[in-house]
């Protein structure tokens, strides 16, 4: 174990994204994350490429956690909750809200368990209010929350549906939030115990809240101006020039040019100098009302080189730039490479693989990718027998019933 969270039990009762995801950044920072999963393993595990019936994903998803398999529908597993949460710091789940009291888990009995245990709640809508009971995922949270209306490309551009993130950003957004909560709640728990008696806490992060929080201005504009902001494609409506343009070799480069400086620099690389005495360049908010014009004066010079000429040219002039990076291109980044942001490991159930380093990072040194996501149940047996201190005949037992 290392890691700033090291002697942090968390008990993760999460499925698909949300709650996984924060138990999982929760582990690269060194805490003990036992994950329990229905006997046929988080649904997660199945999602995206396959690799001998592995998922890829699943290699980081449940990296740095135990995974053990328990049936909650059945009367025999609340025991075993109940008997991991009493040893755990975290409770982490995000099923709908009431879901675990069905199961005999509700907050008045884990916390007989264990008084000052942290209760972390994720779902789509919240734990009240009018919508608590929808269902969710993280793109219904996008959708909700604001963000599908502004990831599209600008009205009457393309008639086709608001394009998505490409990644469940509601979810870890979501997941992000659960674990600022927990460190909160910790904090405020073990400073309590110093001075009085340390108590639990109760945090209820929803989907839909979590993306809402994120839009900047977006609700101050309207509630002053009544203004509802548009979606604007590759671009920023506040400034100019800000977009992405296409190169001769088709791959794209974005170019971050909106400042007065910057504009110069930009004008004299592409030896466009009279584009500084053109009135409707003159200054940012000049730019900003005449974008669609400036956007193709520069789409029309990137298209005249490559993209490795034009990366060049505009590191050259100091401009902030890049390319668009696909999956390649972030694997093979040199930065990315130096500050182990990727990193060539070995899986046992995929062979050699890459996986994304820890954010954030506390030790030069540190390796916190400590394993790789387990086998459905892996470590069930040595948690029952190490944790909740039940035989290995108990355990056989349990497994004949499909309890475990």
């Amino acid at each position: 174990m290392s890691g700033p969270l090291q002697g942090i039990r968390i008990l993760e009762i999460g499925h698909f994204v949300a709650a996984p995801f924060a138990a999982r950044v929760l582990g690269d920072l060194g805490a003990e994350v036992i994950k329990i999963e229905p006997p046929g393993g988080d649904p997660v595990r199945q999602w995206g490429a396959s690799v001998g019936g592995h998922g890829p994903w699943w290699s980081v998803h449940g990296r740095n956690k135990q995974c053990m398999t328990v049936n909650l529908k059945h009367p025999k597993a609340k025991k075993i909750v109940l008997d991991l949460a009493a040893t755990s710091d975290v409770l982490l789940e995000n099923f709908r809200p009431g879901h675990l009291d069905r199961f005999g888990l509700d907050e008045v009995t884990l916390r007989t368990a264990k008084p000052d245990l942290v209760i972390t709640r994720i779902s789509g809508y919240g734990q009240t209010g009018p919508g608590r009971d929808r269902a969710a995922f993280g793109v219904i949270g996008e959708a909700v929350g604001g963000l599908r209306y502004l990831t599209d490309h600008a009205p009457g551009v393309a008639d086709l549906p608001p394009v998505r993130t490409g990644i469940s950003l509601g979810d870890s957004v979501a997941g992000l939030y659960a674990v600022i909560g927990i460190m909160s709640a910790l904090w405020r728990r073990d400073s309590e115990k110093s001075s009085a008696s340390g108590k639990g806490a109760h945090i209820d992060v929803a989907l839909t809240e979590a993306v809402l929080s994120l839009l900047e201005g977006v609700l101050p504009e309207y509630g002053t101006l009544g203004k509802i902001r548009q979606p604007t494609g590759g671009g920023i409506a506040t400034t100019a020039p800000t977009n992405a343009y296409r190169t001769k070799s088709g791959r794209w480069v974005l170019i971050a040019a909106n400042s007065d400086p910057l504009f110069e620099r930009l004008c004299t690389m592409m030896a466009l100098p009279e584009l500084l005495e053109d009135s409707r360049f003159a200054s940012n908010q000049a730019r900003v009302a005449h974008t669609q014009a400036l956007d193709a004066v520069i789409q029309n010079w990137t298209s005249q080189f490559d993209l490795a000429e034009v990366e060049h040219m505009l590191a050259e002039y100091d401009i902030p730039s890049s390319r668009i990076f696909d999956a390649a291109d972030c694997a093979a980044d040199e930065q990315f490479r130096a500050r182990g942001m990727v990193q060539e490991i070995t899986d046992p159930l995929l062979g050699k693989t890459l996986h994304p380093g820890v954010v954030p990072r506390f030790e030069e040194n540190d390796a916190p990718i400590r394993w790789t996501g387990p086998a459905i149940g892996a470590q069930t047996d040595e948690i029952l027998l190490g944790m909740v201190g039940f035989s290995e005949d108990k355990i056989a037992a349990l497994r004949k019933e499909g309890v475990v």
